[in-house]
Order: structure tokens, then sequence, then C-alpha cells
């Protein structure tokens, strides 16, 4: 790239959105985050029925850091994602960007500059009708860019994940490889110099070599740029590496929340136990006493009273099936946990 090229970028690159919370405010808070999807019943009597996909999460998310969301297929994890990011409609809740409501403080065209996603299909989320290079521009034209600032920006930040813009440039995204591709989402992502980058499965379709360099490079950008990450993923290998802290949903609840190491070392959840227990080893005499788990997730057009988790549950008793735990704090870390055998007092037999 020539240094007229270079110059131009610079002068010309989006400035991080001001910081208003202060460094004791979360960048994101999240409060009864809640999606249902209507959907018509079937029968001759089968009348309006309704998918709870989301239903009351709540988290937080602090400046700087890599929050993890683990989950199995299903359980609510890239709808809250694009529930964040207003791609679709929320059913109820509020979110909280830097100190500001979405919506009502926060303009949906503010939160595009501060928060930025990088999706699982790396080809279906770029233009086939677009360079690479244009598909970079693209969004800083739409927020006032020249298109010649555009276009030296994209190169830059081509430079930045990797790969070199005068071979890459003008290709189309059918002209490169599945990893390249996600290098070139990455550096769209970061097109608008955002505060937090949403990163859901972001990494599951790639060979596990082009894996390992695309979670580097992820981490040498969360440096250079200061940025804050969401990162979703059924790897929990890849979740322990790269998150500080991480939140496990179920049916699209929250039932465990806190510091990654110690929700992996002690996990107070009977799902997360199972989660952790079903990680592949390349131990062939890796054992575990924690019993697996049985049966199918709940229908969530229905879901069972009290805690949704009971009927699959080895611990569940009466109590179970009952009420519904609350998401509770586990000593002074921030861990949480929403099972009665991590309540004290509350009655069930595995209590503290």
């Amino acid at each position: 790239m020539s240094k007229a090229v270079s110059a131009v970028a610079e002068v010309e690159k989006f400035e991080p959105i001001e910081d208003i919370g202060g460094a004791a405010q979360p960048l994101l808070q999240v409060n009864g985050l809640t999606k249902h999807f209507p959907v018509r019943g079937t029968g001759l009597f089968g009348g309006a029925k309704t998918v709870r996909a989301v239903d009351d999460v709540t988290f937080s998310i602090a400046k700087g850091e890599t929050l993890g969301i683990v989950g199995e297929s299903g359980c609510g994890k890239s709808t809250t994602a694009r529930l964040l990011m207003h791609l679709m409609p929320v059913t109820a809740g509020e979110i909280i960007f830097d100190a500001r409501q979405v919506g009502r403080e926060l303009s949906l065209r503010e939160l595009r500059r501060g928060m930025q996603m990088v999706f699982q299909d790396s080809y279906a989320s770029l233009n086939p009708r677009l360079t690479i290079e244009d598909s970079i521009a693209f969004g800083p034209k739409v927020h006032g860019m020249s298109d010649a600032s555009a276009r030296a920006l994209a190169r830059e930040l081509l430079g930045k994940v990797g790969l070199r813009p005068e071979n890459f440039a003008h290709r189309y995204p059918h002209e490169v490889s599945g990893g390249q591709r996600q290098r070139v989402n990455i550096a769209r992502a970061l097109a608008l110099s955002p505060r937090l980058v949403i990163l859901d499965e972001s990494v599951s379709a790639l060979d596990k070599s082009v894996e390992a360099q695309v979670l580097n490079l992820l981490a040498d950008l969360k440096r250079e740029f200061g940025l804050t990450y969401l990162f979703i993923s059924h790897d929990l290998n890849v979740v322990r590496y790269i998150s500080d802290r991480v939140l496990v949903m179920y049916l699209g609840e929250v039932v465990e929340l806190g510091p990654v190491d110690e929700v992996w070392d002690a996990p107070a959840h009977p799902y997360t136990r199972a989660l952790l227990a079903a990680m592949p080893s390349s131990d062939p005499d890796r054992r575990t006493e924690v019993p697996p788990i049985t049966g199918d997730p709940p229908n969530p057009i229905d879901p069972p009273a009290g805690c949704r988790f009971h009927p699959r549950c080895p611990f569940a008793e009466a109590l179970c099936s009952q009420a519904k735990p609350k998401l509770s704090s586990i000593g002074d870390s921030g861990h949480q946990a929403a099972c009665f055998m991590a309540i004290p007092g509350s009655g069930h037999s595995r209590a503290p």
C-alpha cells in the first residue's frame, strides 16, 4: 500500500463513539431480554402458539472483556445476538449500550457504529456481487465517508487481518477460502470502529489450523483496537481459551454465569456439568462421574414448569418441577447459577 493511500485512511478513519458511561459502567447491559415467536397451531382446533426462544435474559459485559455464550443448538444463543443488533424486534426487555438505552437514547444508526457482528456463514454474510474491497468500504460510505477514503480504509484493514490488499481487494467472495472470507468479515466489522464485536460461531466452520490462526488474530485485534467481544460457540475448549467470563443458556434462559475458569473447575448447574463432561478428549481413558444428559430438550412452545432442565436432570426433586430457581450468587467472584442445589436453604436435599 502506498504512503499516500495510508495517509488518507488515517485522516478519514472513524473515531470510536465517545465513552459516556465511564470505566465503572458496563459497556453493554441487558435486562429481561425476551423474544417470543408466534406460530400457527396445527389441526382442526389448533390455535396460535408461542415459541419462547429467549426468556428474561439478563447479563452485562464490561469494557474490554470477552463474554462467551454456550449451550445446545436451539438454546437461544444466536437469537440473543440478533436481538442485541436489533436484526429482529424485541418482545420485551431493554438493551443499554454505553449508558444509553437502545431505541430511546441511542438510535439504531449509532448502535451500528458502536456494535458490529461477525456471522457463522462467511459466504452468505458477504454480497457475492461486491468485491472484497467494496464489501468492507460499504459501511463507512453509508455513514458518510468519501469513496476514496473508504476504499483506502478497506485496504488498510485487509492488511490488519493478514490479507495482502494487492492480492485480495478486487477478488469476489467465491474466489477466496473460508478462512480468508472470515478475515474479510472481521475487517468489515472493524470498518466503523466499533467498541463491541459479536462473534456468532465465527470459527466453527473453519479447519482447526485456520481456527487457531483466526483466534490469535481476534486476540491481537482486541489488544490493538481496545475491543470488547461477545463470543458464541459450541466448542467449549475455544470458549475457555478466548473468554474472561462465560454464560450458559438452556432453552432460552440463563442457567449459569461466571468467570470462565471457575465455571469450568467448579460448575454449579447440572446442565453445565453435563456439557463439560461431554467435551471430547484425546485421552481414551478419560472417565467422568457426571451423569450424561438424557432425552431431548423440551419443546420451547410448551416448556416444563419450574426449572426447565428438571426433566433431564439426574438430581431433580419435586421442588424443581414446582418452582423456578432464580439466578443466585455463589461466593463473591460473580459466579451465579439458577439451580436449587446452589441456593442455601432452598429445600433441595443437595443445597449447601
